[in-house]
């Protein structure tokens, strides 16, 4: 673009001729080697890790030699090799110190532009790389929080079947076909971030079956989901808990049981609400809600953000009664998981 603008200035004031052309070559061929070795002199000496103060420094220098040094190639080719023959080509410090401040400038556009450029790839790779650790960073929290509720899950499902081990052998095989069949969906389900909510249905099918055995009579549940509800993603083993959280802290310790009430609905809003009401009292002194239910708003806090909600409070309407209430952004479809086998269990012979 120099050597262009140069052929158009010498070309305005006498015509393009060759010895113009001679002229513009001797005057842009120094100052483009000139250039390109600053640019590798630059990234040689790591100046593009400098502060801008010390960087400052350190071009004015540089571009001050350069300018310079620049200027006494360009006038000795003019003078002993080109020799123009139009008048007012003859050499004087005056015009040799006014082309080096040409060139001076022409450098420090050049840097401006050159640094510029460095400076806004490395911000954009930095910012890459950032997404990048976060990304890693919430990929390896999710294992941790995955890691912990299956085991979580796993514990409260073999405490079951101990307790009827001596009791009743046959319902204890039973119980350990449920249990099977739960441990397997979870360690299918656990590599996905979210399965859809009929799964999720299916899971707390199991669950509760598992635990009908134990309790019998005691355990009255309902479930009321929105058909357009059922392929809405959620995160994996999240209605399991809050239901087993119902059981554990309201049914369970109860001699008379309780009921639980399960309703998913999604809204005109795209916005899937999840209730779980049951027989209990809520009293968070007690921290009725453990790793559990610390866990999984840790995870919707990772996959949704502000967006997601879990919240635990007794029902200002009905006494004796604790409210589960859930609520996350529909968003696509997920995956489909083939469940490990059927929902429905024979009896065992």
């Amino acid at each position: 673009m120099y050597a262009v603008l140069n052929l158009f200035l010498f070309m305005s004031a006498r015509g393009l001729t060759a010895e113009l052309l001679l002229i513009d070559m001797a005057i842009v061929v120094p100052i483009a080697l000139l250039s390109h070795g600053i640019r590798h002199f630059i990234r040689a000496a790591n100046w593009l890790e400098l502060a801008p103060v010390a960087l400052l420094g350190r071009l004015f220098l540089l571009n001050l030699v350069a300018s310079l040094l620049s200027q006494a190639i360009i006038w000795s080719l003019m003078i002993w090799v080109i020799k123009p023959s139009a008048n007012g080509q003859s050499f004087s410090w005056g015009a040799f110190l006014l082309f080096a401040a040409n060139v001076n400038i022409l450098l420090w556009l050049w840097e401006g532009f050159y640094f510029g450029w460095h400076y806004l790839r490395r911000s954009r790779e930095a910012e890459v790389n950032a997404w990048k650790l976060t990304a890693a960073v919430r990929e390896a929290e999710m294992r941790t929080l995955k890691a912990q509720i299956n085991p979580h899950f796993m514990f409260n499902g073999l405490n079951n079947i101990r307790a009827l081990v001596m009791e009743d052998p046959a319902r204890t095989r039973d119980m350990i076909t449920h249990l099977s069949d739960l441990l397997r969906y979870s360690i299918q389900l656990n590599s996905a971030e979210q399965v859809p909510l009929h799964r999720e249905l299916e899971i707390v099918e199991h669950y509760l079956q598992l635990e009908a055995l134990q309790l019998e009579e005691r355990l009255r549940y309902t479930l009321d989901v929105d058909p357009a509800a059922l392929d809405v993603p959620i995160p994996p083993m999240t209605l399991q808990l809050l239901v087993e959280n119902a059981i554990k802290h309201g049914l369970a310790p109860r001699p008379a049981g309780g009921f639980i009430h399960l309703t998913a609905q999604l809204n005109d809003s795209n916005t899937l609400h999840i209730t779980v009401r049951n027989t209990g009292r809520y009293e968070p002194r007690t921290d009725h809600q453990g790793v559990g239910v610390r866990n999984a708003r840790e995870r919707l806090q990772l996959l949704f953000g502000a967006a997601a909600h879990l919240h635990l409070a007794n029902d200002p309407h009905a006494p004796d009664v604790v409210v589960a209430h859930l609520q996350l952004p529909a968003r696509l479809p997920a995956p489909d998981f083939a469940p490990a086998r059927s929902l429905t269990t024979s009896p065992s012979t």
